[in-house]
């Protein structure tokens, strides 16, 4: 008996979902417990796995949005050894089956070749990808590139019959040899959304500073071969920010608080977002109690968040109940930037690039290692005072890391 493959609910609010990319194709065998196809929807992206072992049959090709529910492809019972004889039999050339016999190709035609993009081929994942803190974490993963994201190749147009014109109506078609088109994603679509959004529901201002990082490189430094053989995993900068960030909060409560119709809301907890790239987006895995967390913890949490992330297997959970946001431009080389809020939050930290500048310590110019921060907020809910005693707060940190340790 066929197995239905559905598109199952994956949150709350979210009603349909797109094919991003099929990893199997019509007619190949599958096992239970294979990815199937990887969907894209306004929030997240995720995998489907096969709950049968059969014979698939794709219902639904790539980039068509479909609602919950809707039925994406059928497995059908079969064997896999008599799939690959199949293959064999008609890469041969031989007969489909018997009685019917293999059209032959012309001397002036060649033999038509089976697309591998046809049904969905896969595309192959890409090497090694940074972390979220700016390149302390390695072989975090990437994910498979998405179809949507791919530049559309150009087509040659059919020739028209005479008195007819002729039109390319597909919606991913090139303009032309200067241009190509490509259908926007769900999830572009809605950081699109929620981008613009940020910027017209709030009243968003930026104050800056700059922080000396000599002190916690040479504390990494020190202490990065015993803490990878006790924990199994970097010292990085973030879960320093993470911390800093989190002794801030407490400080300036203020900060760590929304508006909500005519209310202040204040948290009273830590649940601390990072900011993280992929392929199909930027999105903001939440680093849960982290005012609770060792630092060993958080590098872990971080890694695990960003891996999901980049490798499409976040959930809708893993998004939620954010108070504050860090978001590290650094590691793809900005100087300085003016990072966008992440509503309903009140503010979010902007790290950058760690550049040597000369600066004046104790009337002597010296060289240290620099970094700009840039704290964006709601000037609505936070006052400019404020907004200053946060950023002075998490560059005291940094630059005497072991306040972050005797609370100080």
């Amino acid at each position: 008996m066929s197995f239905e493959v559905k598109l199952p609910a994956v949150g709350e609010s979210i009603a349909s979902g797109t094919i991003a990319q099929w990893h199997k194709q019509t007619g190949d065998y599958v096992n239970r417990g294979e990815v199937l196809v990887t969907i894209e929807t306004d929030k997240i992206s995720t995998e489907l796995e096969a709950d049968k072992a059969g014979i698939l049959e794709i219902k639904v090709p790539e980039g068509e949005e479909v609602p919950i529910g809707a039925v994406l492809a059928v497995i059908a019972p079969g064997e896999a050894s008599q799939r690959a004889d199949e293959d064999e039999y008609e890469e041969d050339g031989g007969p489909v089956s018997e009685g019917v016999e293999a059209p032959v190709a012309s001397p002036e035609e060649p033999r038509p070749v089976r697309n591998e993009n046809d049904g969905g081929g896969a595309g192959e994942s890409a090497g090694k990808s940074e972390a979220a803190d700016g390149g302390s974490h390695d072989d975090v993963g990437r994910p498979k590139i998405s179809p949507a994201l791919t530049v559309v190749e150009s087509r040659p147009v059919p020739a028209a019959s005479d008195g007819e014109t002729t039109s390319v109506e597909r919606e991913d078609a090139p303009d032309g040899d200067r241009a190509s088109r490509r259908k926007m994603s769900p999830l572009r679509k809605k950081i699109a959304t929620h981008l613009v959004s940020a910027q017209q529901s709030a009243a968003v201002l930026s104050t800056f500073n700059e922080c000396d990082m000599s002190a916690v490189m040479a504390l990494r430094k020190t202490l990065q071969k015993v803490f990878v053989e006790r924990h199994g995993v970097k010292l990085g900068f973030m879960s320093f920010f993470v911390k800093a960030v989190v002794s801030a909060l407490q400080e300036v409560p203020g900060i760590n608080a929304r508006i909500d119709g005519d209310h202040i809301v204040t948290n009273h907890y830590f649940d601390i977002g990072v900011a993280v790239s992929t392929e199909r987006g930027l999105i903001v895995p939440v680093i849960r109690d982290c005012e609770a967390k060792s630092f060993a913890q958080i590098e872990k949490d971080i890694v695990e968040a960003a891996t999901k992330a980049r490798d499409g297997k976040i959930v809708l959970e893993d998004l939620q109940g954010g108070v504050f946001t860090i978001s590290n431009g650094g590691i793809y080389g900005s100087l300085l930037s003016t990072p966008i809020l992440n509503p309903p939050q009140s503010g979010i930290l902007g790290m950058h690039t760690i550049q040597e500048r000369p600066i004046a310590v104790d009337g002597e110019v010296v060289i240290r290692p620099m970094m700009y921060l840039a704290l964006s907020y709601d000037h609505r809910l936070v006052d400019g005072r404020e907004a200053v005693q946060f950023l002075i707060r998490v560059k005291e940190c940094i630059e005497a890391p072991e306040r972050l340790l005797v609370e100080a």
